[in-house]
């Protein structure tokens, strides 16, 4: 439902930082334990080409219907290779590099794959657009993030692919898990309740004073130093695939332990999770972004709260696997960042009316509610981005013309879960639906009707019937707990629709086969 949407930071704290990871390119080997770049190749010469090509169709995989071949596989190790050279972490073995690369690129053709069957795509417009937004979060001129890009050693068109991919990704994952992600009244009180009774833990998480916000700020743009407490983690996963049997169970955990006492011993953690993790961000030395403690999953959370910059978690076990933790950074004021770390749980979304300034203990907090409505058409393969848009233009003409009421269209046409209540979205607080949905409903006079406006959800039009300024303290602390509790569970339900939706789609890896075949004849 669009109530309380959350906004594209998934997609904002990645691009973000892709644009800028040359400026931290030597951040890695400059740790004290950082091996890894004394060991990488000096030039990309020494980057894998794939073992397996003297396949005489020069395929590495098939993908339902799509092909991933021996070239493809190669070119993308070459740049991974030089990737991981650039942030000083160790390169792996060909072989092992090789299975890495291959496994991102059948999820990579997965999620596009059902991005498309979804009707997600993402045109060249609205890539320049996500540059521009980039280049000015970071002030600079699009020039200069170019120079910057092409510094790091990666070329302008790569950085664009990778770019629309995120962008793609993060459509993909706010349509099919981000909307189906409830958060209950009863959880948020149970939250609200245990923080009361957990006053240390709520102190060093929750912000101290609310600054005014920016558009989808990016950690490393937290420059005030008071805020929440933020941990930059990484870890390696070894994974332990469903109905494994006490022996393969066995056999995983011997793995991981014996990863662990590499960790200890001082072995480069980032090396380690490159050649080793089955985690998605293994190829980004596994770091999984930078969020508040009480953003991570509780099993993460309790695991790394104690720790210091640079300390290692012990052996976790969830449904997924084995896990282990690291903190590459923790503090108020912005953690080092990296290639792949997500955004920090959202703040509010930029607003034309003062934003409070402080928390609840400060006084009441007022802000300007608006009590609107919206139909929606969601894209797919049989609705298109023009013919959404082009349906609800003429749903407009109608409402304009007098011929129909709002209310009415919306239960006839909207495909959101609000169409039975006419599209009633209640009364909204400011940063409670994504900017877009958000800016264009804030244009609006009461009575107004906006022209038909694009989200990752789909195509919307919107009234506003009325605004009102509310206290809104506890409405605020309501929502940033339910932010807080939606990031728990966003990304390990984002990796489970993953692992479904790999075992849904016809795989068929020739470089795994073409290795038993290897080992059964030695």
């Amino acid at each position: 439902m669009m109530r309380r949407l959350h906004s594209l930071r998934r997609f904002t704290g990645n691009a973000l930082l892709l644009a800028v990871c040359a400026a931290f390119s030597t951040a890695h080997a400059a740790e004290p334990n950082g091996k890894g770049a004394k060991n990488a190749p000096t030039t990309q010469k020494n980057a894998p080409a794939p073992a397996g090509e003297q396949f005489v169709d020069g395929i590495a995989a098939v993908v339902d219907k799509d092909v991933i071949t021996l070239r493809e596989l190669r070119d993308a190790s070459l740049r991974i290779a030089g990737e991981l050279k650039a942030r000083g972490i160790q390169v792996p073995d060909d072989k092992t590099l090789q299975h890495q690369v291959l496994q991102r690129l059948i999820m990579e053709r997965v999620q596009r794959h059902e991005a498309d069957r979804l009707g997600i795509r993402v045109d060249d417009a609205q890539v320049d657009q996500a540059i521009s937004t980039i280049a000015g979060r970071n002030k600079i001129s699009v020039a200069q993030l170019r120079q910057e890009i092409e510094k790091s050693g990666v070329s302008w068109d790569s950085y664009r692919k990778s770019l629309k991919d995120e962008i793609r990704s993060d459509r993909l994952r706010q349509r099919a898990v981000d909307a189906n992600i409830v958060i209950s009244d009863a959880e948020v009180d149970a939250f609200l309740k245990d923080q009361r009774r957990n006053p240390a833990f709520a102190a060093a998480t929750q912000p101290q004073a609310q600054p005014q916000p920016q558009p989808e700020a990016a950690p490393e743009q937290a420059a005030a130093p008071a805020g929440p407490m933020l941990y930059a983690v990484a870890q390696i996963l070894v994974r332990v695939p469903e109905g494994s049997s006490s022996e393969q169970l066995a056999a995983l955990r011997r793995k991981a332990e014996d990863l662990l006492a590499r960790v200890k011993r001082g072995d480069d953690f980032a090396s380690l999770a490159a050649a080793n993790s089955d985690g998605p961000e293994a190829l980004q030395g596994g770091v999984m972004g930078v969020r508040p403690l009480d953003g991570w999953p509780d099993l993460f959370a309790k695991a790394i709260a104690n720790l210091q910059k640079g300390q290692v978690s012990g052996l976790l076990q969830s449904g997924n696997g084995f896990h282990i933790l690291k903190v590459m950074d923790r503090g108020t004021a912005a953690p080092a960042p990296s290639r792949t770390a997500r955004a920090p749980a959202p703040a509010q979304a930029p607003q034309p009316r003062p934003q409070p300034q402080a928390q609840a203990p400060q006084g009441p907090v007022e802000v300007m509610q608006t009590h609107a409505r919206h139909i929606l058409i969601k894209t797919s393969t049989v609705m298109s981005d023009e013919q959404a848009r082009q349906r609800l233009e003429q749903v407009r003409q109608r409402l304009v013309a007098g011929d129909a009421k709002f209310a009415d269209m919306a239960r006839q046409y909207s495909q959101d879960a609000t169409a039975p209540q006419g599209g009633d979205l209640g009364w909204l607080n400011p940063g409670e639906t994504v900017p877009p949905f958000e800016a264009a409903m804030n244009a609006l006079k009461p009575g107004e009707i906006s022209q038909p406006i694009q989200t990752p959800f789909g195509w919307h039009l919107i009234q506003v019937e009325e605004r009102r300024q509310h206290d809104a303290t506890d409405d605020l602390a309501r929502m940033r707990a339910r932010q807080t509790l939606f990031e728990r569970r966003a990304q390990p339900a984002f990796e489970d629709w993953l692992d479904q939706l790999r075992a849904q789609a016809y795989i068929d890896n020739r470089l795994e086969k073409q290795d038993r075949i290897n080992q059964n004849n030695r």
